[in-house]
């Protein structure tokens, strides 16, 4: 997800090539749609950089969206997975339309479920990745413990930043979920200063802009560079059985995606962790 602006502006081929220079070697992919062109160009990265891909996305509704949806092109899911050899799909999110009820909840889990059982007779898995949106409860019950319990052939990709957004600690959460969780998502939660446009806005009166500046105080960052405890988030998501952990960022706040993912590396590195990459 990180990469699709550099993929739409310097081609596959050449966005790996910087993330792989840059000390990653392997990727998830999302929020790029895999035209024969990007796919052939992704193909000869993993060929002359011994790029890996661990996953595809797949979306559920019409098609349309950079994702293709397990509903209408279930044999493009398929195929684009074999292409780049990944064994796992992952679903970003649920239509956000399928959030007005409980129910449409359910007929989400209900598709994604039956689109499960079809991937694994193809040797595929598919998982579920969190926003913060799925710790909304209902009767009491998170959303997200919902959507485990009524598509049970789901696994679930845990996010460690929108985790803490909603209000648990994301060590809890793997642990609830270890033995599903095989894709964990980090990325950093940090507490912004507010900008000098925000505090100038309230004492001319502003109320409007101060407040929403007031509400952006809550940032994504890079690893180590915001409030989470990375070392007990990787030690419980390597113990829950989480195959891999992908450094991603919402938003970058002026930096490069290189520049974003260098920061991140080198303090994974200085939390001992330089065997993962």
């Amino acid at each position: 997800m990180m990469l699709r602006s550099a993929i739409g502006e310097l081609g596959a081929y050449e966005a790996i090539r910087r993330t792989v220079d840059v000390g990653y070697r392997v990727a998830e992919l999302s929020a790029t749609r895999l035209t024969p062109e990007v796919l052939a160009e992704l193909r000869r990265a993993q060929d002359d950089f011994g790029f890996e891909v661990c996953s595809t996305s797949a979306s559920v509704g019409p098609e349309g969206a950079p994702n293709p949806s397990l509903e209408t092109e279930f044999d493009k899911v398929v195929a684009d997975a074999r292409a780049v050899g990944a064994g796992m799909v992952r679903i970003g999110m649920l239509p956000i339309p399928m959030l007005r009820s409980l129910d449409g909840v359910l007929e989400f889990c209900r598709i994604a479920d039956d689109a499960a059982v079809r991937l694994a007779d193809e040797g595929i898995a598919l998982y579920y990745h969190n926003h913060h949106v799925e710790f909304a409860k209902h009767d009491g019950r998170f959303l997200l413990d919902i959507i485990a319990d009524a598509s049970p052939h789901v696994g679930i990709e845990l996010d460690a930043h929108w985790i803490q957004r909603g209000g648990l600690d994301p060590v809890r959460v793997i642990d609830q979920y270890a033995g599903r969780v095989k894709l964990v998502h980090l990325k950093d939660y940090r507490i912004g200063w507010p900008s000098a446009e925000t505090i100038d806005a309230l004492e001319r009166g502003d109320h409007a802009t101060y407040q929403a500046g007031w509400k952006g105080l809550v940032q994504f960052a890079e690893v180590g560079e915001g409030n989470l405890d990375w070392p007990s988030i990787i030690s419980h998501s390597l113990a829950a059985g989480a195959e891999y952990l992908l450094v991603e960022q919402d938003e970058l706040y002026g930096r490069t995606v290189w520049e974003s993912l260098a920061i991140s590396r080198r303090n994974l590195v200085a939390l001992g962790h330089e065997a993962l990459f």
